[in-house]
């Protein structure tokens, strides 16, 4: 591969933490920061109770289950969002007169495309950064831009979105776009530090592009996170799969299964692996274990429901000041428009 050298979006503090690792992509050079990325996972395994972040679930074969969940019938959330992106996106970049967007979690940014065409209709150009733990995805995302945009600048951040995040040089007007409803996947105290994390990373004149589920009926929801082709069941319990690999742990999916349900008090749909035998969990590449009891289940993942103008009201406590709100007939679900407050 040709040597790159480091492009412009990056900050000054930043850059010499990122490494090409294809072309136009760019990788996190975490061994400079000399972490073991295996200690956080064991972590929240020893956890009371045990569960995973998120972002595991995302390796090769996860990412691509994730695509095809997204095309299943019970699965509105990403038809409804690219039904409200292909009628707003106009107005959204005509609002957010930026330079560079920045998608988080951006997998193969096929939502993102309707963003993309009209910066490019309106400004003829710019910078497209999107945000993702799987190189394959962006791989992907990266040759559909450059054959639909010519004009736009590809550079994908392969990384978590803490960091891509921070890599962004504050003086360059910025669009951070989270859609999916993907920050739901946060706790609560991971999505306080994420919001603090991005407005402190955030420049006086970014914008922000949120996409959230909204409550709703408990059937509708549990139905979309439980489908009956069972998709969704080999996407959680894949992650353990990715477990083995980072960390030669020795789960067995033969010995698990998939259970969900929609928590009213929490307002989030909850997704376990719940063991089906006695097993003795063993980290050799740490020297732990631990004994997994029939029945007892590890959380894999959360998806919360928001009430869009209460999170709306809450960002402003991060320097967010709401710009716009869009959402679909059956107000099933929201993109929120905020734009980074001068005053914070």
């Amino acid at each position: 591969m040709k040597k790159q050298s480091r492009p412009s979006i990056f900050s000054s503090a930043q850059r010499d933490l990122w490494r090409a690792v294809d072309s136009s992509i760019w990788t996190f050079d975490a061994d400079r920061l000399r972490r073991d990325p295996a200690l956080p996972v064991l972590q929240t395994l020893l956890d009371q109770p045990r569960w995973l972040e998120a972002h595991h679930l995302y390796d090769e074969t996860g990412s691509k289950l994730f695509e095809t969940i997204c095309e299943l019938p019970e699965y509105y959330l990403t038809r409804t969002e690219s039904a409200i992106l292909a009628q707003k996106a106009e107005e959204i970049i005509r609002i957010a007169q930026v330079d560079c967007i920045v998608e988080l979690g951006a997998g193969t940014s096929q939502k993102t495309l309707y963003l993309l065409k009209e910066q490019t209709r309106q400004r003829r150009g710019g910078t497209f950064a999107p945000i993702d733990v799987s190189l394959s995805s962006l791989k992907v995302a990266r040759d559909a831009v450059k054959k639909q945009f010519p004009r736009l600048t590809f550079h994908g951040l392969h990384g978590k979105y803490q960091d891509g995040i921070a890599a962004i040089d504050k003086d360059l007007p910025t669009l951070f776009v989270f859609l999916g409803s993907t920050v739901g996947n946060f706790n609560h105290s991971e999505l306080i530090g994420f919001f603090q994390h991005l407005s402190d990373s955030m420049g006086p004149r970014d914008f922000f592009l949120l996409g959230v589920d909204r409550v709703k009926k408990r059937e509708l929801l549990e139905k979309a996170y439980n489908d009956a082709q069972g998709v969704t069941a080999k996407f959680i319990l894949n992650v353990f799969a990715n477990v083995n690999r980072l960390m030669g742990a020795n789960f067995d999916s033969r010995k698990m299964r998939y259970h969900s349900w929609y928590n009213p008090e929490w307002q989030q749909i909850e997704m376990y692996a719940v063991s089906t035998a006695a097993q003795e969990i063993r980290f050799p590449s740490h020297a732990a274990s631990f004994s997994w009891p029939k029945d007892d289940r590890i959380l894999v993942e959360i998806s919360r429901k928001f009430d869009p103008a209460r999170l709306q009201q809450q960002l402003q406590w991060f320097g967010l000041k709401p710009v716009a709100h869009f959402t679909d007939p059956k107000e099933w679900f929201s993109l929120l428009l905020f734009h980074k407050s001068s005053s914070s």
